[in-house]
């Protein structure tokens, strides 16, 4: 057991008010405040830690976060990462002294990715409706959606892709997975849509100074060719001549399971979150199954994508988080202490 057992109190700079806006974290501030509460606390080192928790935190960022941005994701409530994340930081502090690591997942972009509506066009030569669009193997074999041939100066051979257009809307009907939806443009690298919520990047950098643990981002997505929802690997690997386009991420993969606990949240439960748990739990499967019944779920800490009037996909994540439990997840709130959980 870790040193500290009961939860501890909020920090006074947290405030909930501004979880869901943009500002500039103090960090020279913070570090000295996170300095002075963990001599208050009695917080050890992370380096001490006998029982080992890491906090995985997927794509916490103001794309999907704050409402004005491109991707809010706002659940059914309409409020949902706002209130997902002011959670996500109260547990982050009350359990400060529990949790080992935290390594946070920046879904990273460019303009020309096979998901973004520059990418596509018709034969009116428009490119697609963003959210509202998902393009099927149908459509391309059809015609209905082909590569533009504008991209081609800046991605390769434009027969090339035309070929991995097929072959990919294949790959992905194949495979069970979603059709290929095209996003508005988001987590554009460089951009501010791209960086951690303000509020959690300031909790993340307060544990950082607490327990001497460096914060370990995880970058995915930057690959033009392919999605990837999940940071532990694509949506497809291979492209249409069977080579190689992208690899999973064994080292992450094997680094999580290394810990004697991992906890998840983040955005969307739909999407990012469940396409990763899923991929770990397909990892664990062929290693041990009984792993599984190291990794928790922060439920009240994530939401569905829900786009009113056009998409919901709230059903599909609940049925994936049932699947995860059946399997030996445990399904927990953020307001549990990880102590519990490990009594």
């Amino acid at each position: 057991m870790n040193i500290q057992a009961q939860p501890l109190p909020l920090p006074a700079h947290f405030d909930r008010a501004l979880v869901g806006k943009v500002w500039r974290v103090p960090y020279q501030q913070r570090a000295l405040d996170a300095a002075a509460w963990a001599t208050q606390h009695h917080l050890r080192p992370a380096a001490e830690d006998q029982k080992r928790v890491c906090l995985l935190a997927i794509d916490v960022q103001n794309t999907f976060c704050i409402p004005e941005f491109e991707l809010f994701v706002g659940g059914r409530s309409g409020e949902g990462a706002i209130a997902d994340n002011t959670r996500l930081c109260e547990f982050i502090y009350r359990n400060l002294g529990q949790i080992t690591e935290i390594v946070p997942t920046l879904d990273t972009h460019t303009a020309m990715q096979i998901f973004h509506p520059i990418f596509w066009v018709n034969q009116a030569g428009e490119h697609p409706t963003p959210t509202a669009t998902m393009i099927t193997l149908d459509e391309v074999q059809t015609g209905l959606w082909k590569v533009n041939p504008a991209v081609a100066y800046s991605l390769g051979d434009y027969a090339t892709l035309q070929s991995h257009a097929l072959h990919y809307t294949q790959q992905l009907t194949k495979n069970g997975k979603y059709p290929l939806t095209v996003w508005a443009y988001h987590s554009m690298l460089g951009g501010i849509g791209h960086a951690l919520v303000s509020a959690v990047e300031e909790a993340m950098f307060f544990h950082c100074i607490a327990r001497g643990s460096q914060t370990s981002f995880e970058i995915k997505g930057n690959n033009p060719l392919t999605e990837n929802y999940s940071v532990l690997r694509p949506e497809v690997m291979n492209g249409a001549d069977g080579g190689t386009i992208a690899h999973k991420n064994s080292r992450l993969i094997t680094k999580l399971l290394s810990f004697d606990a991992v906890i998840i949240a983040g955005q969307a439960k739909s999407h990012c979150v469940a396409w990763t748990i899923d991929d770990l739990l397909t990892e664990i499967n062929a290693i041990d199954p009984r792993l599984a019944q190291k990794i928790y779920l922060l439920e009240d800490c994530t939401s569905p994508v829900v786009v009113p009037g056009i998409v919901d996909f709230t059903d599909q994540a609940e049925a994936a988080y049932q699947r995860f439990a059946n399997a030996g997840m445990h399904l927990v709130r953020s307001t549990d202490t990880i102590a519990e959980w490990s009594a």
